[in-house]
This record gives structure tokens, C-alpha cells and sequence, in this order.
């Protein structure tokens, strides 16, 4: 049985620099006329409970999450090359993706919070795409649940391959590796984010790695059977 590796894309596979929270703020305002006051937790969550969250913080209630992100796509959109310029990979990134995407039995994709547009940009600005098959990921606009962006995934997954899957979730905060758990997933951390790696170990995590520079390391964690 061939493995699905799903990876999270902020502080896992690259930092973006602030561009994506410049632009939803910005959006925010536009979109809302409300200025912005509170500072909303980003790690783990998808951007469909951030909206949520945002909005009830802001006393909104005449404002589509559609309507938000239309705007915030738009703007993530004219300021993109800033990923590159302001951002960067995450240690070893490039060297594992480009090993795994040599291997027969594994196919990667993309579970992360972001919403897909904003995903597919990151992920572009550093010439990331081929590595992913973004048509089976899970976004955060799937559900407000980070669990169940890895159950979508995994199903599209299936539905698209015709064939069961080993599901892998990689990811640097609590929630990646709760969501992983909630799926039979295993869960991989890396301490390259926020959260400390006693609180990844402590959240259940099945290997937890201090960056992706091992690749040796790396890959021996994407054996676990779970």
C-alpha cells in the first residue's frame, strides 16, 4: 500500500514572511470597513475558523467567509513575489521533497489551513508545485476542523488513485498532529514552528524532528506503521 504525505505548508515547508497576514488584514478592512484590533492565533487553525473567529472578535455578522477571501485571494495575489523576497524554505525542504517525489510508493500532497489559492502561491514562489498533487489535498476552506482536511484528503486521494492509502501527515503545531491522530494517520512533527517539541511529543506525535535537514532521519519516520 502505496503512502499519502500530507504536508502542511507554514512553518513546515516554508515561511512566508507576513505577506499572507498583511493581505488579510488588509482584506479584512476593505471587505468589513471594521479596522482591525484583535491578533488571532494563525498556527494549526484553517483560515475557514480564523474567519469565524476573526469576525465574532470584530462583532461582524453582515460578511461572507466567500466574500473575505475573494478579496484576500486578490490581494495575496499582487503581492506574491514578496513569499520569496521576505520568506524561505525550511531547512532541507528541497532535498527531501525531491527524494520522496522520486519514489513509486508515495504521492504528496498538500494539507494545510491555507486556502487553495493562497496555498498554491506559497508553494509557487519557491518552485514547490511539482512536488504536490494539490487536486488531492485538503484546504481551509474544506471546514473550519483540521482533522477533516485530512479525512478529504485522503479521500480524494483514494477516489482519484482508485486505491487505499498509508495517510502521513507532516505538520509543526499541536493541531497537525491531533488531526493526524484523529485519522489513523501518522503524525510526523517538526519543532520548526512555535510549538516546542515537548509539546509535539506530549500531543501524541509519532516522530518528532527538529527540522527536515536529516533526510536519513526523515525518511526512517515515514516508515512508522501505526
Amino acid at each position: 500500500m502505496r503512502r499519502l504525505v500530507m504536508w502542511d505548508i507554514d512553518y513546515t515547508l516554508l515561511r512566508g514572511g507576513g505577506v499572507a497576514s498583511r493581505a488579510w488584514k488588509a482584506a479584512f478592512t476593505e471587505v468589513t470597513g471594521v479596522a482591525w484590533r484583535d491578533e488571532p492565533i494563525f498556527g494549526g487553525r484553517t483560515d475557514l475558523d480564523i474567519c469565524g473567529g476573526v469576525f465574532a472578535a470584530h462583532g461582524v455578522t453582515d460578511c461572507t467567509p466567500e466574500r473575505f477571501f475573494a478579496r484576500y485571494v486578490e490581494l495575496v495575489g499582487t503581492s506574491r513575489h514578496e513569499f520569496a523576497e521576505q520568506g524561505a524554505l525550511m531547512p532541507g525542504v528541497r532535498e527531501v521533497l525531491s527524494h520522496l517525489g522520486g519514489r513509486p510508493d508515495i504521492v504528496q500532497t498538500l494539507v494545510t489551513g491555507n486556502v487553495p489559492e493562497v496555498a498554491a502561491m506559497k508553494v509557487s514562489a519557491f518552485g514547490l508545485s511539482g512536488a504536490f498533487d494539490a487536486e488531492v489535498g485538503g484546504y481551509g476552506t474544506d471546514d473550519s476542523v483540521r482533522a477533516t482536511l485530512v479525512r478529504r484528503s485522503l479521500e480524494r486521494a483514494q477516489a482519484k488513485y482508485g486505491e487505499p492509502f498509508h495517510p502521513v501527515v507532516i505538520g509543526d503545531t499541536v493541531n497537525d498532529v491531533t488531526a493526524a491522530l484523529a485519522n489513523d494517520a501518522v503524525a510526523i512533527a517538526v519543532a520548526t514552528g512555535a510549538t516546542p517539541a515537548a509539546d509535539l511529543i506530549a500531543a501524541g506525535a509519532h516522530a518528532v524532528l527538529p527540522n527536515l535537514s536529516d533526510l536519513e532521519a526523515t525518511v526512517k519516520a515515514l516508515e512508522i506503521r501505526v
